[in-house]
């Protein structure tokens, strides 16, 4: 089968399945709410903030709040993406159909990524405008260094994450036992390990961890952080190739199950 039918035929997949479509809505709604919720709380409370905290003020991270949730719908579309064929049992008819397992599988990932970077970042645009409109006087410009970078840098984020849950997805075939290890994963552990003094060393070479730092304009005052904002979302990039090489790998020597 040509590259180009494969390519078709999974866009037709993805965009039949109500799924996967309603967890990508979610991740705008959330993301863009949360985001305006969090910025009013920051201008309601910016008064209160002492000299310290007022340097680290950075209007465009605010605006950006939301995406740790909405991040999670992200998660979730990158798993049912690949995982919903295991769970119906399409793979076998898929695989039988696309002999060539490279083929199959990077023609469903770059179907997903394309259509995930799409609506990432469109979302990220509108996060970002929205957010800095609910921030009023406290909001930052588009022309301001590094918020171009920052916005276009959230859409970024937003796809790696979804691609690398697809290459998860990949190699753990199964979307319960994928969304119980990504979910807690990014959710809790990561989070933990990022902001706990003992483990921070390593945790901020985590793949949202390190991402999520192409979103911020101003660097906090005491942050310590060896890489910058490129180098994070290059060290999430790394992360997004192990997984989806991880999952070509077991997919071209495992059985079709």
């Amino acid at each position: 089968m040509a590259v180009t039918q494969v390519v078709r035929s999974e866009w037709t997949k993805i965009r039949s399945v109500a799924s996967t479509v309603w967890t990508l809505s979610l991740a705008v709604v959330v993301t863009i709410a949360l985001g305006m919720l969090i910025s009013a709380l920051s201008k309601n409370e910016f008064e209160t903030l002492g000299a310290r905290d007022r340097l680290s003020f950075d209007p465009t991270f605010i605006s950006f709040a939301g995406m740790s949730i909405g991040q999670l719908a992200m998660i979730v579309f990158g798993v049912l993406v690949v995982s919903n064929e295991y769970s119906t049992g399409m793979i076998r008819a898929s695989l039988a159909a696309v002999p060539r397992r490279g083929t199959f599988l990077f023609s469903k990932l770059a179907v997903a990524t394309a259509l995930a970077l799409a609506v990432s970042m469109a979302t990220s645009f509108a996060t970002f405008f929205l957010g800095q409109a609910t921030l009023g006087e406290l909001k930052a410009s588009i022309g301001d260094d590094g918020v171009l970078r920052a916005v276009i840098g959230g859409g970024l984020y937003m796809t790696l994450i979804a691609l690398f849950s697809m290459g998860a997805a990949t190699m753990l075939r199964f979307p319960l036992l994928s969304l119980g290890i990504l979910m807690p994963f990014f959710f809790l552990i990561s989070n933990i390990l990022g902001n706990v003094d003992a483990t921070k060393q390593v945790g901020q070479f985590l793949p949202d961890q390190a991402g999520s730092r192409i979103m911020r304009v101003v660097t906090p005052l005491d942050d310590d952080t060896p890489y910058g904002p490129w180098g994070g979302l290059g060290i999430m990039a790394f992360w997004v190739l192990a997984a989806v090489v991880g999952g070509y790998v077991l997919l071209k020597r495992r059985d079709a199950q």
